[in-house]
């Protein structure tokens, strides 16, 4: 009898075990998103899921998200390496109202790929992108508008990198393009091909960033259209063929001693002031850029000869 009980009960933590390691495997490499979908289903394509919250469980890590149609697909953490990817649907929304639309919060190791996304805080929405940890973020094909406080706000608490490309990040109240590492963090930043329009300022980079920006456009800012500010650690602002026009303040700035904004084949006008070296920053050009129509010309600390 006690034998019979001690296999019983084996029997039954081995089938506990296989259960568990079953529902631990049932996560998908691919996963699917539709706007008549239901979060009850497994995502699959035949029987996709709502939400990107509501996928993201059933997605494996480096696993994708995909979206099958139009639809709204609401907020979400993400806490692993994943793609969600909404090339299928001619739109496929983020709408938030209150809170971030998408959270990055990964390990150290991971790498997120956002593509393909209309981001819309509607006016009340926080950040449109707030990254606070991870390897790397990519955001790709990307239109971020309407929150209260950043379009982007990369803010990593180690050392992470940003690659934005092709991207529209407008009227954001609290700033387009926000770059700030926390203490022990570190960013380095690549961004092409995008525009940062009519938000408080286009792009500000702070202190332990190296950020490169080419064929990008800071325009219509309250405030600044390309920014880098230090204030302990050094901070890096390289613009190569961008255009920063018709902001209140400056179009170009450098402030702190550790700032450094380099500009080569960059095209600044009608902004409240030019070019900004402010508080020791130093603002490097390469003797090929344009300044006309601005409201106080300013000037660059030094000028480099062409190689």
């Amino acid at each position: 009898m006690v034998t019979t009980k001690i296999v019983g009960w084996f029997t039954a933590v081995i089938f506990v075990i296989i259960v568990a390691a079953g529902s631990a495997g049932a996560q998908a490499s691919r996963t699917w998103v539709s706007g008549v979908g239901d979060d009850a289903n497994p995502c699959s394509r035949t029987a996709p899921c709502k939400t990107f919250a509501g996928a993201i469980s059933k997605t494996a890590a480096d696993g994708e998200i995909d979206v099958l149609d139009p639809g709204g697909f609401g907020a979400v953490t993400i806490t692993k390496s994943i793609t969600i990817d909404g090339s299928n649907g001619s739109i496929a929304g983020v709408l938030v109202s209150g809170t971030n639309g998408i959270v990055v919060s990964a390990g150290a190791s991971d790498v997120v790929i956002l593509r393909n996304l209309d981001i819309n805080g509607i006016g009340t929405g926080l950040s449109g992108i707030q990254f606070n940890s991870g390897a790397m973020l990519y955001v790709e094909n990307v239109t971020i508008y309407g929150f209260t406080q950043n379009g982007i706000a990369f803010m990593p608490s180690s050392s992470s990198g940003l690659s934005v490309e092709r991207a529209l990040v407008r009227e954001n109240a609290g700033g387009n393009l926000l770059v700030k590492p926390g203490l022990s963090g570190t960013a380095s930043v690549n961004v092409s091909d995008s525009r940062f329009e009519s938000g408080k300022f286009g792009v500000r980079v702070e202190d332990g960033t190296e950020a490169t920006i080419s064929r990008s456009t800071g325009n219509g800012n309250a405030n600044n259209g390309f920014l880098a500010v230090s204030t302990t650690t050094p901070a890096e602002l390289n613009l190569e063929s961008c255009v920063a026009s018709n902001n209140a303040a400056y179009g170009v700035v450098a402030s702190g001693g550790g700032a450094t904004l380099r500009i080569s084949n960059t095209t600044i006008t009608n902004n409240g002031t030019g070019i900004g070296p402010v508080s020791g920053g130093s603002v490097v050009s390469f003797g090929n850029n344009r300044s006309a129509g601005n409201t106080v010309g300013g000037s660059p600390t030094s000028v480099l000869s062409q190689q």
